[in-house]
C-alpha cells in the first residue's frame, strides 16, 4: 500500500519556483476559460484576442508598457515589504500619497522649472514613504496588526484625497473633482514621439534592478530576509528588529509613491479620484506570482499590463466582458498561493510491505551468533 505525504524542502530551485509560476497561470486560463464558454465564445479566439491585441499596435503596445509602469512599482513595494514579514497590503493608498505630493510640487510656479521633476520625483517617494511608516510604527510600537492598518489607511488616504477633490484642492478652470493639472515643465518627458512612452517606465525598469542589488548584494538585504525567517534568530544574531522593518516599510512606500508619481507626471497630469484602478492590489498579486523576485516582478507586471490591455479587445470581438482580467488577477493569486506550497513542500510516496501470500512458505530468519 502506498501512502502519499508532505515533506518539508531544506531549497527550492529556481526552475521549480519558474515552472510553478507558468503552471499558475496556465492553470489561471484553464479556469477562467469555463467563464468564457458561459458567455457563448471561443476559448482559443477569446484568449487569441487578449493576448495579441496588446502587440498589434504600436498604440497597443506602448500602452500596454504605460500600464506596466505603476504595476512593476507596486510588485516591488510588495515584494520588499513580504520578504520582511511586514504585510503591506496599503500599496494602493502610499501610491495615492504619492501622487498627491507629486501633484502639488508639480504645480507650484514658484520652483524654477529644472527642479520640478526631480523635486516631484523625490516628494512622491517620501511621502509614500510616510504613509507606509505610520502602521509600521503602530506594529513595531504597539503591536498592532498591519495587515489591518495598512488596509484601512487605503480607505483614509482616499477619501482624504477625494475631500480635498471636491474642496480646496478643486480645479476651478474645469469645475470637475480633480486637481488643477501641474506645470507643462513639470511633464514627464516622452520617449516616444506621438506616444505615451514616458519618463516613470525607465524609473520603474530602474527601481527593479536597484531593489534586486539592494536585496541579493548589501547588508540590508540580508537583513530584511533574515528577520522575515526567523526574526527570534536574527535578533539573537544582533539585527535590529524593528529598525529592519521600519526600513523596509518605508522603501516599500517610496516605491508604491513613485507609481503614483508617475500616473501624475506621465499619464493624468492631475490628480483624479479614477488614478488608479487597483494598481495597489494587483501589486501583491504580481509579487506572489513573482515568488517575491525583484526581477520576477517585471515579467510578471508585463503578464498583468498584457490582460488589462487585451480585455478591451477581446470584448469588442468576441462579447467576453472586460471584469474577466479581474477575475483572472484574482484566479491567479489563488493558484499561486496553492501552488507556493510545493516550493517549501514535495510529495513522497511513501511505501509498506506486501504481506506474504497465504500457504506461502515463511522467510528464512537469520541465524545471529550469541556471545
Amino acid at each position: 500500500m502506498i501512502r502519499l505525504r508532505l515533506e518539508r524542502r531544506e531549497t527550492a530551485p529556481a526552475w521549480l519556483k519558474l515552472a510553478l509560476a507558468v503552471g499558475a497561470i496556465l492553470l489561471t486560463l484553464l479556469i477562467c476559460s469555463g467563464l468564457i464558454l458561459l458567455a457563448g465564445a471561443p476559448v482559443f479566439e477569446a484568449y487569441g484576442r487578449l493576448f495579441l491585441t496588446p502587440f498589434s499596435s504600436r498604440f497597443d503596445t506602448v500602452e500596454t508598457a504605460v500600464k506596466a509602469a505603476p504595476l512593476i512599482l507596486t510588485g516591488l513595494a510588495v515584494a520588499v515589504a513580504f520578504r520582511a514579514k511586514f504585510w503591506n497590503i496599503g500599496a494602493e493608498g502610499q501610491l495615492l500619497a504619492g501622487a498627491m505630493a507629486a501633484a502639488f510640487i508639480g504645480g507650484r510656479a514658484s520652483l524654477p522649472d529644472a527642479a520640478l521633476e526631480p523635486l516631484m520625483i523625490l516628494s512622491g517617494a517620501a511621502a509614500g514613504a510616510a504613509w507606509a511608516l505610520l502602521p509600521a510604527f503602530l506594529r513595531t510600537r504597539y503591536k498592532v496588526d498591519d495587515v489591518v492598518t495598512t488596509l484601512l489607511l487605503n480607505f483614509v488616504m482616499f477619501y482624504g484625497m477625494t475631500a480635498l477633490l471636491d474642496g480646496p484642492w478643486k480645479d476651478p478652470l474645469s469645475g470637475y473633482p480633480d486637481s488643477p493639472d501641474i506645470r507643462i515643465e513639470a511633464e514627464f518627458p516622452v520617449l516616444l514621439r506621438a506616444t505615451r512612452l514616458h519618463l516613470g517606465i525607465v524609473i520603474a525598469l530602474a527601481a527593479a534592478l536597484v531593489v534586486w542589488f539592494v536585496m541579493n548584494r548589501t547588508v540590508l538585504g540580508f537583513s530584511i530576509k533574515a528577520v522575515g525567517e526567523n526574526p527570534r534568530a536574527a535578533a539573537y544574531a544582533g539585527i535590529p528588529i524593528a529598525r529592519v522593518i521600519l526600513t523596509t516599510a518605508a522603501i516599500s512606500g517610496a516605491l508604491a509613491g513613485l507609481a503614483g508619481v508617475g500616473e501624475v507626471g506621465g499619464v493624468h497630469f492631475q490628480v483624479m479620484a479614477g488614478l488608479s484602478p487597483g494598481y495597489g492590489y494587483t501589486g501583491i498579486v504580481i509579487a506572489m506570482l513573482a515568488a517575491l523576485s525583484p526581477l520576477g516582478v517585471v515579467p510578471a507586471a508585463v503578464f498583468f499590463a498584457v490582460v488589462i490591455t487585451g480585455a478591451e479587445g477581446m470584448s469588442r470581438a468576441t462579447g467576453v466582458p472586460v471584469y474577466l482580467a479581474d477575475v483572472i488577477q484574482g484566479v491567479a493569486l489563488i493558484c499561486m498561493l496553492a501552488a507556493l506550497l510545493f516550493t517549501h513542500y514535495r510529495i513522497r510516496a511513501v511505501g509498506r510491505p506486501a504481506a506474504p501470500a497465504i500457504g506461502a512458505a515463511p522467510a528464512p530468519h537469520r541465524r545471529v551468533a550469541e556471545g
